[in-house]
């Protein structure tokens, strides 16, 4: 199982949202290039980088995820406000590895197969879940969806993998939401990474044995809860 460390971007510093939630913001510096080598450095092959400002819309972080590409030496996955060609081939010529789409994904699934099909691999879908239901537009909305239709539509793309995020859990370090986790590895066909509420080297273990191919951690590597190398080594 990969761990692939987390960073999200508000006004050009690492920050940690609970829930979603921007009122409950708390920084973790204001040099998120030199947090991205720092986790390369501790053995990272891969980065989950969310602009939390373009997601929501209106401002962005364009300069700061550049430069993290610019200087990373690993395979990073870029989210945040990518809802169009534009933006998806944006980050890809800028050197991502891989865009992340959440609310096109859910809203216009046949937008996704299309951009998919033409980039095959290179896109990820966002589920992110808010008591049960698929958040979008920065977690400010829901949509009424029925999960297996909409995991069924996604599994007819050539996707790179699907990113479930439990909002309910992100940022709270209370454990993963393990029975989503099995809910959506049971509908989902193509890789899976799980993302919400990693507190310690056992959730790991959990997520893993659950079915997750990948997990995404961000406050509990932040706030040295453990080490990175200790989450490599735990993952396998």
């Amino acid at each position: 199982m990969q761990v692939i460390p987390a960073l999200d971007l508000r006004g050009g510093r690492v920050v940690r949202l609970r829930q979603g939630d921007f009122d409950t913001e708390r920084a973790y510096g204001d040099d998120p290039a030199a947090a991205a080598a720092a986790f390369a450095a501790a053995g990272a092959t891969h980065l989950h980088v969310v602009d939390l400002d373009a997601a929501r819309g209106g401002a962005h972080n364009r300069g700061a995820v550049a430069a993290i590409l610019d200087r990373t030496p690993v395979a990073v996955q870029v989210a945040g406000g990518i809802r169009g060609a534009p933006e998806v081939d944006r980050w890809l010529e800028a050197g991502a590895a891989a865009v992340v789409i959440g609310t096109t994904a859910v809203r216009q699934p046949d937008v996704l197969h299309g951009l998919a099909a033409e980039r095959p691999g290179r896109l990820l879908a966002a589920l992110d879940l808010k008591a049960g239901r698929p958040a979008v537009t920065g977690w400010s909305g829901v949509e009424e969806l029925d999960l297996e239709e909409l995991l069924d539509a996604w599994n007819q793309a050539a996707l790179g993998g699907v990113i479930l995020t439990s909002v309910d859990r992100d940022g709270t370090l209370e454990g993963p939401d393990l029975d989503a986790l099995r809910r959506v590895r049971a509908l989902a066909r193509h890789p899976l990474t799980y993302s919400g509420g990693i507190a310690e080297l056992a959730d790991l273990e959990a997520v893993r044995a659950a079915g997750a191919d990948a997990v995404i951690v961000g406050r509990s590597l932040l706030e040295g809860r453990f080490r990175l190398e200790e989450a490599l080594a735990c993952a396998g």
